[in-house]
């Protein structure tokens, strides 16, 4: 095989798996919002099964239905709630956490605004309530206990109770509590039972979400969407909008661990109930909305309540940026400071090279501590992952010097064999071994390279540290595009100097493909976040410096070789 058409299949076999890698979740098309007819899904929700259970009483009705909800939070009124991270606005009726402002994260479209996770607008919402004779669910209209509403100086916890109408002689309050440097909240329910029957009622989280794509995500740059559980049995799983719309989501339902989440890029939510506690998750598609909306959640058994005495059940909500350094936190046991939600750090999304995405990752932050900024801590990263190649590097670009050296001998070979393929295959073939040239030399090195290049790439976009982060002059954001296309465009001419110092095919068809790859491969990346574009300048640049070293070390060793009649 002449070794000009392999080079050249390696850099189209390198730039499919970029594009693949980069537009697979775009490849199928959102799903159309559903038509409503009677046989649409049931407006029951959740129901616990009859195993889950807290040795419930006969005749207890512990699996009452939830009615579906319309749009969250209306018809009662809006608390909001201040601490140093966040601005959170609680609606009264069912005491939705129904919008979430992030203090320290800008709007991705208009930066003069805070960056909003929970929102009425786009029917995000984090719900919760009992199952059971006349608890009260998400459709409650609580009551807002009168209190201190924003986390002051020196204090470290803020608490929001909303009391539930009393029926049947039972009591219920819901109370949220807040705490200082932290986006984990705590969700409880005090149960008092003054009424003549036992309660053994079951406590349901749910998130609520509409299937539209985060505000500015990219075609060039699509990351997960959706909900997430995880569990020891099944690990993690991802839910896609579409197999919930279906009827077709399949998932581990029952355990006695785990958590559920919605994620979306560089955030998530997520109901974490308590450790070794019986659970059942679930998802399902409403009717009667505009737009489709799914819930996903998870129902937990309560204790016991005697008519007399009274039960609290804790559940933890995470909601907030997918900073890895507090997911590892928060999924070590509660015995080492953690709330047991394990596997919660693989919320981030690094693709399916995890195992090499996570500790490029480990590196980059590492590497950002020392310097402070994340633009430079990217330029060092990929100098330390090309030495890290060097060896591999240098064989490759050895390889190509070589064929560099010999193409006027090609050509002389394939104007004398004409259109006798076999000849001329035979006469390469004997040429590369008398001058001792690796055919495959010049490709494998670069395709042991792809997945570590590959893992850096979704290290670098999942990353929600990233975000907003500024590198120097014009680059405000590394997550964001190039506002200019500076970068871009240096990287298009990279390329172009690259492609120049790899042997001309002797085919024209393929050496005009191989001009126009720069371009076209360029283009694509005007929509790419900085970040990602700068890593991948500072490659190129240091590949066409040790390239263009070896070539002319090759070239001066080689010049009998260049005469087409030796």
């Amino acid at each position: 095989m002449d070794n000009r058409r392999l080079i050249l299949l390696c850099i189209f076999s390198f730039s499919l798996v970029m594009l693949w890698d980069a537009w697979q979740k775009h490849n199928n098309p959102q799903p159309s919002a559903p038509t409503t007819t009677a046989a649409a899904a049931s407006s029951a929700v959740p129901t616990p099964s009859g195993n889950l259970s807290a040795q419930s009483a006969p005749g207890n009705a512990v699996s009452t239905a939830v009615p579906v909800p319309g749009a969250v939070g209306q018809g009662g009124e809006v608390i909001e709630v201040k601490t140093d991270l966040f601005v959170a606005q609680v609606s009264a009726q069912g005491g939705d956490f129904v919008g979430l402002e992030l203090n320290n994260y800008k709007a991705t479209e208009d930066k003069s605004k805070v960056f909003r996770l929970f929102d009425e607008k786009h029917l995000y919402a984090a719900q919760s309530g009992l199952i059971g004779d006349s608890l009260p669910n998400h459709k409650t209209l609580f009551t807002v206990v009168p209190g201190k509403r924003e986390l002051g100086a020196g204090e470290d916890t803020l608490e929001l109770r909303l009391e539930a109408p009393a029926s049947g002689g039972v009591g219920v309050t819901k109370v949220y509590t807040f705490k200082r440097g932290s986006y984990l909240v705590d969700v409880a329910y005090e149960i008092t039972n003054g009424g003549q029957k036992l309660l053994a009622p079951h406590a349901y989280y749910q998130l609520q979400r509409d299937i539209q794509a985060p505000a500015g995500e990219s075609r060039m740059v699509s990351t997960y969407t959706g909900p997430a559980v995880y569990t020891e049995q099944g690990k993690f799983q991802k839910i896609k909008f579409d197999e919930i719309l279906d009827g077709k989501a399949k998932f581990e339902q029952k355990a006695d661990n785990g958590w559920i989440s919605m994620i979306q890029h560089y955030f998530v939510s997520a109901w974490i109930p308590q450790e070794k506690l019986a659970r059942e998750y679930y998802v399902r598609k409403l009717d009667n909305t505009v737009n489709p909306v799914v819930t996903a959640g998870v129902i937990v058994p309560v204790q016991e309540v005697a008519p007399g005495d009274k039960a609290v059940v804790r559940t933890s909500l995470y909601a907030g940026p997918q900073l890895q350094s507090i997911l590892e936190q928060l999924a070590k046991p509660v015995a080492e400071g953690g709330i047991g939600a394990q596997g919660l750090p693989l919320v981030v999304d690094y693709g399916w090279l995890t195992i090499v995405a996570a500790p490029i990752f480990w590196l980059l932050e590492f590497i950002h501590k020392l310097v402070g900024n994340w633009g430079w801590a990217i330029i060092l990263l990929t100098v330390l992952i090309k030495a890290v190649f060097f060896p591999l590097s240098a064989a490759s670009y050895k390889s190509m010097a070589k064929m560099r050296t010999i193409t006027p001998r090609l050509q002389a070979l394939k104007e004398r064999c004409g259109d006798d393929r076999q000849k001329l295959n035979i006469e390469m073939m004997n040429l590369y071994k008398t001058e001792k040239i690796n055919p495959l030399g010049g490709c494998l090195p670069i395709l042991v390279q792809i997945p570590v290049f590959i893992a850096l790439y979704w290290a670098l976009l999942g990353a929600v540290e990233m975000r907003d982060a500024p590198w120097m002059f014009w680059i405000k954001d590394l997550s964001s595009q190039d506002p200019y296309y500076i970068l871009p465009i240096i990287m298009m001419v990279t390329m172009l100097i690259q492609t120049k110092l790899n042997p001309t095919p002797p085919d024209p068809i393929q050496a005009k493909v191989t001009m126009i790859m720069p371009f076209a491969f360029g283009f694509m990346f005007f929509w790419f976040p900085a970040g990602l574009v700068l890593y991948w300048v500072v490659n190129n640049t240091l590949s066409i410096a040790q390239q263009w070293q070896i070539t002319r070390m090759i070239e001066r060793g080689g010049k009998a070789a260049n005469d087409p009649k030796a």
